[in-house]
């Protein structure tokens, strides 16, 4: 068993929100999918950091996820700044079940134990996040992910943060998550959100306070899931 991680799918099989239109996005559903398949086992998980579905609600979402439990593996979605189809994760547990997508889980205030590791996160927020509604949001996020946290470790493995939003970009820095996580003893952390050369050569990937962070946006990664235990 291994498990994968990519973010930023936008998937919009039952909408109308093609992504071909961007530079480096041709035919990516299809890419994806065979590279999918060529990584990833039926044992596998993936994590999928956010922007899963141009879908605005749950039930729009029909489409996006039978393609996602068409494939390989155990999925655990995370919600990213486009899931305008997020609701509660009670609401989302039935929809899945009543739909039969039984390879697809929700991450949220919550963990899983996956292959040596323990998998935590939730979307974060803005990394230049300043005004009194955007601090009400940060906040409640880090609420959310020392919730996350805190569940993971009662697993005994290594809490492994996933991320829609990178908590820093370029020297901009949103200090409030980097400290969460380092008080947490947070070693690893994934995120998305960021999007063509331009914008990617300016993501911190690598060391920063004790912690390695990788971006693994799919236009990044060239639409493959990348490994992470």
């Amino acid at each position: 068993m291994s498990v994968y991680a990519i973010a930023d799918l936008h998937l919009s099989l039952g909408t109308d929100k093609p992504m071909d239109i961007f530079s480096g996005w041709s035919d990516y559903v299809t890419r994806l999918e065979n590279n999918w398949r060529r990584l990833v086992s039926d044992a596998d998980t993936v994590v999928i950091a956010g922007d899963v579905s141009w879908a605005m609600k749950l039930d729009e979402c029909y489409e996006d996820f039978s393609f996602l439990q068409s494939l390989p593996g155990k999925k655990l979605l995370i919600k990213g700044n486009h899931d305008y189809w997020w609701s509660t994760k009670k609401k989302m547990d039935e929809y899945l079940t009543q739909n039969g997508f039984d390879s697809i889980e929700i991450v949220f205030n919550n963990a899983y134990a996956r292959d040596g590791i323990a998998i935590c996160g939730t979307r974060g927020w803005n990394y230049e996040s300043s005004g009194e509604k955007d601090m009400r949001i940060l906040n409640r996020e880090i609420g959310r992910l020392n919730t996350s946290i805190n569940e993971a470790k009662e697993t005994g493995l290594e809490p492994v943060v996933f991320l829609h939003y990178p908590p820093m970009y370029d020297t901009i820095i949103c200090k409030e998550i980097i400290e969460t996580m380092k008080a947490q003893g947070i070693k690893r952390c994934y995120y998305g959100h960021l999007h063509g050369a331009g914008t990617h050569k300016h993501a911190v990937i690598g060391e920063y306070e004790g912690i390695n962070f990788k971006l693994i946006s799919c236009d990044y990664t060239e639409f493959y899931p990348v490994p992470v235990a």
